[in-house]
C-alpha cells in the first residue's frame, strides 16, 4: 500500500512519559528540553508562533563560595577615650584622702587608695623602698620613678653628672609633669601609686609646689633621710649616670636637711632594712590619711 505524502508521524511513546506528551511537543515545533538521561544539542531556537512571546527563564545568580575562616568585622572606632572595651575615667587632680570610716584613729594604709611622693637625696634608698612598698600592698599599686622617666630621653639626655643647666631643668620639669599625669590617671582608675624624687625644700615652686600642681592636693609627701655616711656608702654601690660624685652627694644631703621643721613626716632609715622602712612608711601614710599634712 502506498502512503500519501503528508504530516510526519509523531515519535513513538517514551517509557515514563505521559501518552501524547512527546507528540504534542513535536507537533508544535517547540524546543525539546532534555531529561536527566538525554543529551542537549544546542541549536537555533525555532520561531515562535505569531503573537506569542517565548519565555526563557533567567539562569540563577552565582553563589559565592563561603570563606573557610570568616573574619569578624572590626569594632567601630570611638574617639571618646575608649581603650579596648573599657571606658577609662578622666584623671583629675588627686583630692585629699578620706579619713578612716567608723571613727578609727588610724586607717589601713595597705588598702587605701593613695598617691605618695617619697622624697630623699641620692643614695637614700627611696627607689628601692618605693618599689618594695608597692609590691607588698593588698591593692593595685604602681611605682613611678622620676629618674626612670627622665631616662626615657635617649639622644640629648641631660646627664646629671654634667651638672644642672637649662637642658636638665627643662627635662626635669617635663618628666615631673609626665609622672604627675600618670599618677592622676592611675588613681582615677583605681590604682594607687608611689612616686620618688629628690625634691629640695629651698625650691618650693619647681619642687614640691610643682608636684602639687600636677598631681593634686591629695598627694602625700614623705621624706626618707638617712645619715650622710649611709648615703655615701649606697651611692658608691651605684653605676652609670645614677652614681654621683661624693661632693655632689654631700651637697644634696646638706640641702635636704631643710626638711626638718617643715612639718612633713621624715623617716631616718640609717639603721633600717628595706622591709622595716616600708613598714614605717605604712604607718606614716596611715597617719597622713587620718590627718593630711599642710604643705
Amino acid at each position: 500500500m502506498q502512503h500519501s505524502v503528508g504530516a510526519p508521524l509523531p515519535p513513538p511513546h517514551q517509557p515514563g512519559q505521559a501518552p501524547g506528551a512527546g507528540g504534542a511537543d513535536w507537533a508544535q515545533g517547540a524546543g525539546h528540553h532534555p531529561g536527566p538521561h538525554q543529551a542537549h544539542h544546542p541549536g537555533p531556537h525555532p520561531a515562535s508562533p505569531p503573537g506569542s512571546h517565548p519565555v526563557h527563564p533567567a539562569p540563577p545568580p552565582p553563589v559565592p563560595p563561603a570563606p573557610l575562616h570568616p573574619t569578624p568585622a572590626p569594632p567601630p572606632m570611638d574617639p571618646s577615650g575608649v581603650t579596648g572595651h573599657i571606658q577609662l575615667p578622666p584623671g583629675g587632680l588627686v583630692p585629699l584622702p578620706h579619713p578612716p570610716a567608723g571613727g578609727a584613729a588610724v586607717a589601713d594604709a595597705s588598702q587605701a587608695a593613695v598617691a605618695v611622693l617619697l622624697i630623699g637625696p641620692a643614695g637614700a634608698g627611696k627607689t628601692t623602698v618605693a618599689r618594695h612598698w608597692a609590691d607588698r600592698r593588698r591593692v593595685p599599686t604602681a611605682h613611678i620613678s622620676l629618674d626612670d622617666v627622665r631616662e626615657w630621653v635617649r639622644s640629648g639626655f641631660a646627664n646629671p653628672q654634667s651638672g644642672w643647666n637649662e637642658n636638665s631643668e627643662a627635662q626635669y620639669r617635663l618628666a615631673r609633669r609626665t609622672c604627675g599625669f600618670a599618677a592622676r590617671n592611675f588613681l582615677a582608675n583605681g590604682i594607687s601609686c608611689i612616686l620618688d624624687d629628690a625634691v629640695f625644700p629651698d625650691r618650693p615652686v619647681v619642687g614640691l609646689g610643682g608636684w602639687k600642681r600636677h598631681v593634686g592636693p591629695g598627694l602625700l609627701p614623705v621624706v626618707v633621710l638617712p645619715g650622710l655616711e649611709i648615703v655615701l656608702e649606697r651611692n658608691a654601690a651605684r653605676s652609670g649616670n645614677r652614681r654621683l660624685s661624693d661632693e655632689e652627694v654631700a651637697r644634696i644631703h646638706g640641702r635636704m636637711a631643710g626638711w626638718y621643721g617643715s612639718g612633713l613626716p621624715i623617716i631616718d632609715n640609717s639603721t633600717y632594712d628595706v622591709e622595716t622602712t616600708a613598714r614605717m612608711l605604712d604607718e606614716v601614710v596611715a597617719r597622713s590619711i587620718a590627718s593630711p599634712p599642710s604643705w
